[in-house]
């Protein structure tokens, strides 16, 4: 659909297992690594990147839900709207919005609110992130080819923090972290980095969500914050948002 391409990139870098994944899989549509694709056959899975922002992001998605079996909602645009879902088109505000970016053009532009796959048709699975981790791909790949579900931790990007022994960005400095309630699977890259999470990853389904805020009014920082920071990659309602 409509986004970066990110997630097909690091499926792409998927370097030394990158043969055994074309190896296991039969790869019928995949514009990004093959000039030959077949638009129109059944699919056993659907991996599907980007939100749906046009009518024809739209159409495109019904078709592929028809020809899949399952369907794997890839990335944060794809499984909570991301990015272009700030733009508050919701709010039927929309032409107003492609006036002032696009000009008089802008009317004849094929544009929708953003909206996360799930939105428009059924999703089986999710693996979130902005882009995907590589390591969370390939376990659900192996996880699909053997007839699972794949699994994917719910718990909070802190856990991951006190997995690493990091410094609490947020209780030692009081900076804006989000890393309570966003859903953990980077292995918390950015707080190891010193740097806040950002919430890329959407919301946690285990997050502590009022012990989380009572520590955010501890430290001064106001629950809007938090909710615009979060809202900048997950604009739906979420658990704990």
């Amino acid at each position: 659909m409509t986004g970066c391409a990110g997630d097909q990139l690091v499926m792409l870098n998927c370097e030394d297992q990158l043969l055994d994944v074309v190896a296991a899989l039969d790869i019928r549509d995949f514009l990004m690594a093959s000039s030959g694709n077949d638009e129109e056959c059944p699919l056993d899975v659907a991996l599907v990147e980007g939100a749906v922002l046009t009518r024809r992001d739209e159409e495109k998605l019904n078709r592929v839900r028809e020809r899949a079996k399952l369907l794997v909602a890839v990335g944060t645009c794809a499984v909570w709207g991301g990015v272009a879902a700030m733009d508050g088109g919701r709010d039927g505000d929309r032409a107003r919005l492609l006036a002032e970016t696009y000009g008089p053009t802008g009317a004849a532009y094929d544009s929708t609110p953003a909206r996360a796959l799930h939105e428009v048709v059924k999703v089986d699975f999710n693996i979130s992130g902005c882009p995907i981790e590589k390591e969370q791909f390939i376990s659900a790949l192996s996880h699909l080819l053997n007839g699972n579900a794949p699994l994917f931790p719910q718990y909070p990007v802190c856990t991951e923090c006190k997995m690493r022994e990091n410094n609490c960005l947020l209780i030692e400095k009081g900076e804006v972290c989000c890393g309570p309630l966003t859903v953990a699977g980077c292995n918390a890259r950015c707080p190891a980095l010193n740097i806040a999470c950002v919430g890329c990853r959407g919301p946690a389904d285990d997050a502590n969500t009022t012990s989380a805020l009572a520590m955010f009014g501890e430290k001064g920082i106001p629950r809007d914050d938090i909710v615009r920071k979060l809202r900048t990659f997950a604009p739906m309602e979420g658990p704990g948002v």
